[in-house]
């Protein structure tokens, strides 16, 4: 039995393939058209999924989408009957619906062949939580999807247990976490889709000096759920733009001019930061972490587990998932790889799995190593046919097939302050760059942030690197213990180790780690094995291998990246390819 997962028409779109219970295959439409969160239907994602499971689109039994036209269409009706909205809004949000309903027939009038699959329109919170528990190894935990909006709803609390999950309380349209930090993000001056991460990272800089204004604008409710102040926003009654097809996502102001007489003037993108843009950064993650915090306990008293399953693009706030076991009596947390919308495709898949089969056995994602790999014989093409052009930038080019002497080279490459591109293996499925498609430094270095942000990434000083650290070593080196296999929580860094790797500390103390198991990825922990045998220090600087575009999915992308930056080394496979000094 086969199942394609999708997230179409929507930011971040992707697929995945699950045959006979196993993940074949899962990646974001964004690495191959090479254009950030692209949203449409993600066909070249499609076509690797089914390459790597051997099918062809007719052969697909079912079909997952992580849209359900018409559910909650009660809520619809009555918000459009109290609140009037612009016609073009709604019809707007209705050409999405259609979008959403009829992705079978788009695939048919793309690839030109008729399909026999059984399309399942799952709920879009529904695979958010689908997309955590049923893949985690609990046997049963809370849940929690908290999100902009999918299926006229923002936010959803339930449960998971055994084979099942369910909801059992959402937020409503037009109530939403999600669109109060975007519209706040676009007030602080940064407009792009997904750029949410940039007021997370700005926040430690600041003071929390307008959190008073924020509890005016979002409102916790006495039940632990929350409602927006609507006179400060526009989505729910202004014709907002939205772009959501072939394309990367754009979205129109969501803050009205009132935010502004509360707040004083909003930044635009070429003014500088000024110390109250850091303030209200600030105040806007306490905001969504008092928020955050008032549903996990209401969560918690609804369903007193000690599992938590955390989903939907509101769990990309690291900041916010490091303090879970700090303030709520949460024991144990799995956040999936892709939290956010691209992993409603795996969602929306293993939901439909749990219902059409009898099987107690779950799907257990432990890693996130889903996407293209290539062979050292293709890239070794690759630099074959490149060959004068690497030469020409001053590069040697050296086959090494013994990996533990691969791993030391590298490690000693990064231990003398070079700037090294890796590239091993499958892709990653989410965001992250999880020591597959990575850049790699020396954590130890004050300036390695500014050689980074000078040679290859080119963007704001105030955003932190992470550290990549033996899964072994986390106790020693950060205040809390846990498996944080895909780079999803922020922990405080030991105090006497700060002054030992300055460039993976942000400016609070933190780090926004990731654990290397040598289990899911034995030859990212034998490099880091051997650079701790080279310097005692059991972690790296790990960032996104990418140059202000998606990360790389394909050796020549990689390669290309090595070549146009000042990056010093680039292993591709066992090629070590480095700049002559």
């Amino acid at each position: 039995m086969n199942i394609l997962g999708l997230n179409a028409y929507h930011g971040d779109s992707a697929a995945c393939l699950i045959v006979d219970g196993k993940l074949v295959a899962a990646a974001e439409e964004e690495r191959f058209r090479r254009i950030k969160h692209w949203a449409g239907l993600p066909t070249n994602a499609i076509d690797y999924c089914l390459r790597e499971g051997g099918l062809s689109l007719g052969e697909l039994e079912h079909t997952a989408i992580n849209r359900k036209p018409g559910v909650n269409n009660w809520r619809r009706l009555a918000f459009v009957l109290t609140h009037r909205p612009d016609p073009r809004l709604m019809l707007q949000k209705l050409r999405n619906i259609r979008s959403a309903s009829s992705a079978n027939e788009a695939l048919e009038k793309a690839y030109g062949v008729s399909l026999k699959a059984e399309v399942h329109h799952v709920e879009h919170h529904l695979a958010h939580l689908a997309s955590a528990f049923l893949v985690s190894d609990f046997q049963e935990a809370a849940c929690l999807s908290v999100d902009g909006f999918g299926d006229f709803a923002s936010t959803a609390i339930g449960f998971g247990h055994g084979n099942e999950v369910k909801i059992d309380n959402r937020v409503y349209f037009p109530h939403s976490l999600g669109i109060f930090y975007s519209a706040m993000t676009q007030f602080i001056g940064f407009p792009h889709f997904g750029d949410e991460y940039k007021v997370m990272g700005l926040a430690p800089y600041g003071q929390p000096k307008y959190l008073e204004a924020m509890r005016e604008i979002v409102r916790v409710q006495t039940d632990g759920t929350f409602k927006l102040n609507l006179k400060y926003f526009r989505h729910h009654t202004d014709n907002v733009s939205y772009s959501w097809n072939n394309c990367a996502p754009e979205v129109g102001t969501l803050y009205t001019d009132q935010l502004i007489e509360l707040l004083g003037p909003a930044r635009k993108p070429t003014e500088p930061l000024e110390q109250k843009h850091k303030d209200i950064a600030r105040s806007v993650q306490a905001m969504y972490e008092e928020a955050f915090f008032a549903l996990l306990h209401a969560l918690y008293a609804r369903h007193p587990l000690p599992n938590l399953a955390l989903s939907g693009g509101c769990a990309m706030n690291s900041v916010a998932n490091g303090k879970v076991y700090l303030r709520t009596p949460f024991k144990k947390m799995y956040l999936p790889a892709a939290a956010g919308d691209a992993g409603g495709a795996i969602g929306g898949a293993t939901y439909v799995l749990s219902q059409i089969t009898n099987s107690k056995t779950r799907l257990h994602l432990d890693s996130a190593y889903s996407g293209p790999a290539f062979s050292d014989e293709e890239i070794g093409r690759l630099l074959e046919s490149k060959k004068q052009e690497i030469r020409n930038a001053g590069c040697q080019i050296l086959r090494i097939d013994n990996e533990k002497e691969l791993c030391e080279r590298t490690a000693t490459a990064i231990a003398e302050g070079k700037v090294v591109g890796w590239f091993q293996g499958r892709m990653e499925w989410g965001p992250r760059a999880l020591g597959n498609r990575s850049i790699l430094c020396d954590p130890r270095r004050q300036n390695m942030k500014e050689i980074l942000n000078t040679k290859i990434k080119r963007r704001e000083s105030f955003r932190p690197f992470a550290p990549s650290i033996l899964r072994e070593s986390v106790a020693e080196w950060f205040e809390q213990e846990d498996d944080v296999p895909f780079m999803m929580e922020v922990f405080q860094v030991r105090p006497k180790k700060r002054p030992l790797i300055p460039a993976v500390v942000h400016v609070d103390g933190s780090g926004r780690l990731h654990t290397v198991h040598r289990e899911t990825n034995p030859l990212f922990h034998a490099l880091i094995s051997s650079f701790r045998a080279l310097t005692s220090v059991p972690l790296v600087l790990n960032t996104s291998f990418n140059e202000n575009e998606p990360v790389v999915c394909r050796p020549e992308e990689a390669l290309d990246c090595f070549l146009r930056t000042k990056m010093d080394v680039l292993v591709l496979g066992n090629f070590y390819i480095a700049r002559e000094s």
